[in-house]
């Protein structure tokens, strides 16, 4: 039994279906996707904050204010409710985008900080999608989408609410009366294999009661054997208490003053990367192509965060309508090609080594090393990390080429023939297994 602490607490292994799924995808939707609108290289699920503030602090902050007056009249953020209907929203279709996607886990944005919640729930009694517009359930239709694909389902859940009457009298009173019962009918009711809380920043753990919560989930839930929480539960939480370590855009935090990354964490468990294939979660029109990241920026970023022990959670935000924008979709089907061919080198794998080599990221999976290179495979490549043997044997994933090895003052060089890229089933990085 877990004990009312951190020390105990923070002894909980994470459940290992997690450090094997390497890539799921993170679903921001909500009222904020009515507008779609942020500055760029800025949130627009911020949008009704920022729309909501008498005195804009930043210029971004000015620009949404200035955006909401010439196009929407400077009306209340939660008239949005009335615009937010989903109707195109398929379940289905959604599941199976994200099963080719090769994705093996999935967060969907239960609740924003604007407080709106895309499920039925008694602590938002007329703002969530049951009893407004949409009229319906999108946390369970989509749970109920995914099952028998592989894919497991998982939700997102701020734990402060913006203009919460309770949050804005007494932060402590907001989470022993609202959030905990909340979060409590969320995990029973939909029984989710993740819990990515947000938006913890403003106080510590101990105004939140987040151990408490944790004790609950862990000996309690129905879901204690495998659920997987996060590393937002207080301002002093991140990178070092809970479950998995998180980081956004590559920062986990900025602590005393300075931006802290992974790389700055003594890492005991998995961590994992979100971001959008763009610079904003919730769906930003002001976003062109020039914003969003390529196929292979995407697969680079996959393959140095596996590498690393790390997974990727890649965000879509779909339009208020519940359409995926053609361009997020078709983002997701490159990375499912990609890890149809080269899924062993990622899927289920651990570190294989620490150091670091130019356009090389390497993986082990039992006795295999793997070695995924970001160039078309031409030549030969030395691979600085792994030792020369006689016995080593190198194979192309996607190809039946006949490959080389040579000793390379110690360290294996792999020698490719000549290979016609028609023949070649990957696109972008290259796998090259080894094995004895």
């Amino acid at each position: 039994m877990y004990e009312n602490n951190w020390q105990s607490l923070n002894s909980r292994p994470v459940p290992e279906w997690f450090a094997d799924a390497k890539f799921g995808i993170f679903i921001h939707w909500g009222l904020y996707s009515v507008p779609a609108y942020a500055p760029k290289k800025d949130y627009a699920e911020w949008y009704g904050y920022a729309c909501n503030m008498e005195n804009p602090e930043t210029e971004a902050q000015v620009k949404y204010k200035a955006h909401h007056a010439k196009y929407y009249n400077s009306r209340p953020y939660y008239d949005f409710v009335n615009d937010f209907t989903g109707y195109r929203f398929d379940a289905e279709k959604w599941a199976d985008l994200f099963k080719r996607a090769g994705a093996k886990y999935i967060n969907f944005v239960s609740k924003h900080h604007d407080g709106y919640c895309l499920y039925e729930t008694e602590y938002a009694p007329g703002l969530n999608s049951v009893e407004c517009a949409p009229k319906r359930d999108f946390l369970m239709e989509l749970k109920n989408a995914m099952e028998g694909t592989g894919v497991r389902f998982g939700v997102y859940h701020s734990v402060y609410e913006w203009w919460h009457p309770y949050y804005l009298e007494d932060p402590e009173k907001y989470a022993l009366e609202h959030l905990h019962p909340m979060l409590r009918e969320l995990i029973e009711k939909y029984q989710p294999s993740t819990l990515f809380t947000d938006g913890e920043w403003e106080h510590e753990s101990s105004v939140w009661h987040s151990t408490e919560f944790l004790q609950w989930l862990y000996n309690e839930s129905s879901v204690k054997d495998f659920i997987v929480p996060n590393d937002r539960w207080g301002k002093e939480t991140r990178g070092k208490l809970g479950g998995n370590f998180t980081t956004e855009y590559g920062i986990i935090d900025v602590y005393q003053g300075e931006l802290r990354r992974i790389e700055d964490v003594e890492l005991d468990r998995p961590f994992e990367e979100c971001r959008g294939i763009g610079s904003s979660f919730g769906i930003n029109k002001e976003e062109d192509c020039a914003n969003y990241l390529t196929p292979k920026e995407l697969l680079e970023t996959l393959c140095s965060l596996v590498s690393k022990g790390g997974n990727f959670l890649l965000n879509i935000g779909p339009d208020a309508d519940g359409t995926i924008p053609v361009i997020m979709e078709e983002r997701l089907l490159q990375m499912g090609d990609w890890l149809r061919v080269n899924g062993d080198a990622i899927y289920g794998t651990r570190v294989y080594t620490k150091k670091q080599q130019g356009g090389v990221y390497y993986t082990q999976k039992g006795e295999d090393v793997y070695a995924i290179i970001n160039r078309f495979p031409f030549g030969s490549q030395v691979l600085e990390h792994v030792p020369y043997s006689e016995d080593l044997k190198a194979a192309l994933l996607g190809s039946d080429a006949v490959l080389e090895i040579k000793n390379n003052e110690g360290r294996a060089e792999v020698i490719f023939p000549a290979i016609n890229p028609d023949t070649l089933d990957s696109n972008w990085l290259y796998t090259i297994k080894l094995s004895k």
